[in-house]
């Protein structure tokens, strides 16, 4: 990879890191529906000014959008507004790429390799540990449910946008910033029946600037510029060379959460970190690993 493509990998995975002090700092002045309804509601607005609308049918617009963009945002926003923390939220929610293998199975019938069943239940048992896991700053049940919730949404949005591919239609950032105009239905819809309309009207009448902050960031940030590059390296190189790149997530979201939120992490939750890690590590590696071993052999 070219030193100028490097540094562009390296910005996307701090952005998408960081994105999860954002989310919580968003938080202290928004409910968690209502500030995703804004949050996509701006990338719809701002990045259809920047990129093409995609030649991919409405239908599968929502078939993609109300997964990756409303349900897994929903789910997220919810657990980290009911006790999650953000950095052990952005490690539990790369437990996307074990569902979507499981998805991918039942759903593209696709075959699930001896490396990715070991992967699985690696991580799931450090899941596991993170879950049971017992300390000042404890998560609750409902928190990291809802986090599960979350990744097994973005799953979802995975398989749409490989039957999208499948389909010989786009599955790009302009797929990403168009689908953004579905989101925002949902979302206000939920926010005015389980948030409350005295809620939102304080919410908007309290705007904060830290509140915009973090709704620039999750949009044009995270979103608009995060996928925009992404997209960009994806044209560049083989999918394969870039996607492990998303790995590097986790430790930004948990070093920016220690440094700006202040959270720690128990070595319980250490360990489980570690063997989740671990598991994705192995899923993602797994096949060149046991092609070198059988080219050696």
């Amino acid at each position: 990879m070219l030193g100028k493509d490097l540094l562009i990998a390296i910005f996307i995975v701090v952005i998408w890191g960081v994105n999860f002090v954002a989310i919580a700092w968003g938080l202290e002045g928004m409910p968690p529906l209502l500030m995703g309804g804004l949050r996509f509601l701006l990338v719809a607005s701002v990045g259809a000014l920047f990129f093409k609308r995609p030649n991919t049918p409405f239908i599968w617009w929502v078939a993609y959008a109300v997964p990756i963009s409303f349900l897994q945002f929903a789910f997220l926003f919810s657990a980290m507004a009911y006790g999650m923390p953000a950095g052990l939220a952005s490690l539990a929610l790369q437990a996307q790429a074990l569902f979507t293998m499981i998805f991918a199975m039942f759903f593209l019938k696709e075959s699930i390799k001896n490396y990715q069943v070991w992967a699985f239940f690696i991580a799931a048992f450090g899941l596991t540990f993170i879950a049971l896991s017992k300390d000042e700053h404890s998560i609750t049940a409902l928190g990291f449910g809802l986090t599960m919730a979350g990744a097994a949404s973005w799953a979802l949005g995975n398989i749409s946008a490989r039957s999208i591919s499948n389909r010989g239609f786009n599955s790009n950032v302009n797929l990403v910033v168009w689908s953004a105009w579905v989101p925002p239905i949902p979302f206000f819809i939920g926010s005015y029946f389980i948030e409350g309309p005295e809620q939102i009207i304080t919410s908007l009448s309290g705007f904060s600037w830290v509140s915009f902050g973090a709704l620039l960031y999750l949009a044009v940030g995270a979103t608009i510029t995060g996928y925009g590059l992404w997209s960009y390296l994806l044209t560049r190189y083989p999918a394969g060379q870039i996607a492990p790149l998303s790995l590097g997530v986790p430790v930004v979201g948990l070093s920016s959460a220690a440094l700006m939120l202040n959270e720690s992490i128990t070595p319980m939750q250490w360990l489980g970190i570690i063997l989740v890690l671990f598991g994705l590590l192995l899923n993602t590696f797994g096949g060149r690993f046991r092609r070198k071993v059988a080219v050696t052999v």
